[in-house]
């Protein structure tokens, strides 16, 4: 029963993923096939759909996802790009580093990586053509520098991994991936700096048309976001759900009242799209309740990970062997899809070995966050590249510095703990 089940199991989902079914339909398909199979109760189905989605921290997610499309819309990004250009200056790789650093800081708004990756791209992209840049260096550095958004609080994969991990809160989470998503941007520019001083690009900017203070009052409403949204959530003056939703009516306070660029017409927009694409996630994540329970219900999920450890009892080595494993996954499915996928294998793993599970969930989330840039799957570089006019393919041999880059900090996090598990312990959570 269990190996037939487990097969019919794991074995379909990779098959109908193979022949290019939706992850939702993979998921859901097996699960029920199996429950019918082994007769462990049709009516459980609707019961798990249900309970997969009726999660008060859920609620953070498609509130999150509308925020983040709010500020995109209201023009923060351009004049987050505007400040910082003045504050970076003029000197070689000062675009690229103006990239990067806007990223990280949009990243604590959206929480989004092809959101946060696509506002930066329409700005900087064609400036930093101008300023000598390749289109497909600055297609694939953008993507690159946007996945940090998954790592910066507030963050979508983040509150994911809370639901299947709820002794990992949300709040330690948040304060856990702040370090290691600046270390990431940070791990970023090394190239960056290195390569545009070989290549001698970015000396040739044109001069800031506006001074500091101008800039500053521009930006201060969109500086202000990551302030209210975690400050708040460290005085205990609201929930992260609660977080969400103040961060979606202070950006549409900016985009409306302050800034004027949003119209009703492009509200309505944004409400759709946000809409469609929270239906999209709560569909994925409803059916992967259905997949989780039949796994788990068979053993198959237990068995599989007995099998993994079977390989070796050598902590550092298996910790290894799930990187690249995930690493190898993150190519193919988004963040959020792995975490359903392969967080019900990987529990146990973590059990045994005592492995913080902050951290873990942090070690995950920086993997996931190279997947959103490394081909074929690559959804920041698919947008970018759009933006940028370019093909995917033409941005590997870039691709591959920012992999290497962020491979650099994602091992720092796994050899020092700490650099996670601080902050969280710090705060108190």
């Amino acid at each position: 029963m269990l190996a037939e089940g487990s097969l019919i199991l794991l074995g379909g989902f990779a098959l109908l993923l193979v022949l290019g079914a939706p992850l939702a339909v993979a998921l859901g398909v097996t699960g029920m096939v199996v429950i019918l199979r082994e007769g462990l109760g049709i009516m459980s189905v609707p019961t798990n759909v249900y309970a997969g989605i009726a999660k008060y921290p859920l609620l953070a997610l498609p509130v999150f996802i509308l925020a983040g499309m709010m500020f995109e819309r209201a023009g923060v990004a351009e004049r987050l790009v505007r400040f910082v250009s003045v504050c970076v200056g003029r000197r070689p790789g000062g675009p690229a580093i103006v990239a990067v650093l806007v990223c990280l800081f949009l990243g604590g708004i959206s929480g989004s990586g092809p959101a946060d990756a696509a506002a930066v791209a329409m700005v900087m992209i064609p400036g930093m053509a101008a300023a000598g840049y390749p289109r497909e260096f600055s297609a694939a550095l953008i993507a690159a520098a946007g996945s940090t958004a998954i790592l910066i609080p507030p963050s979508l994969a983040f509150i994911v991994y809370n639901i299947l991990v709820p002794s990992a809160s949300i709040p330690a989470l948040f304060a856990a991936g702040l370090v290691p998503g600046l270390l990431a941007g940070l791990a970023l520019l090394i190239p960056v700096l290195w390569l545009s001083i070989r290549e001698g690009w970015g000396r040739d900017q044109p001069a800031a048309t506006a001074g500091f203070w101008q800039t500053f009052r521009e930006a201060i409403w969109g500086l202000l976001a990551p302030v209210i949204i975690l400050g708040g959530l460290r005085i205990g003056a609201f929930t992260p759900t609660e977080a969400a939703v103040v961060a979606a009516f202070y950006g549409l306070f900016v985009g409306l009242v302050v800034y004027r660029t949003l119209t009703p017409r492009k509200v309505y927009e944004v409400l759709v799209e946000s809409a469609e694409i929270s239906a999209v996630v709560m569909i994925i994540i409803a059916l992967a309740s259905v997949f989780a329970h039949a796994g788990s219900t068979l053993g198959a999920f237990d068995a599989f990970a007995r099998l993994l450890l079977g390989f070796t009892a050598n902590e550092s080595a298996m910790l290894a062997m799930i990187m690249v494993m995930l690493l190898v996954a993150g190519m193919l499915l988004d963040a959020i899809s792995i975490f359903l996928v392969f967080l019900p294998i990987l529990l146990p793993i973590m059990k045994t070995f005592g492995w913080d599970p902050v951290w873990f969930g942090v070690l995950l989330t920086m993997n996931m966050a190279i997947g959103q840039f490394t081909p074929p799957m690559a959804v920041n570089l698919m947008v970018t590249s759009r933006i940028a006019g370019v093909s995917i393919e033409s941005t590997v041999r870039w691709v591959i510095w920012m992999v290497a880059a962020m491979l650099l900090a994602m091992a720092a996090v796994a050899v020092f703990p700490g650099l996670a598990t601080w902050l969280p312990r710090q705060l108190g959570y």
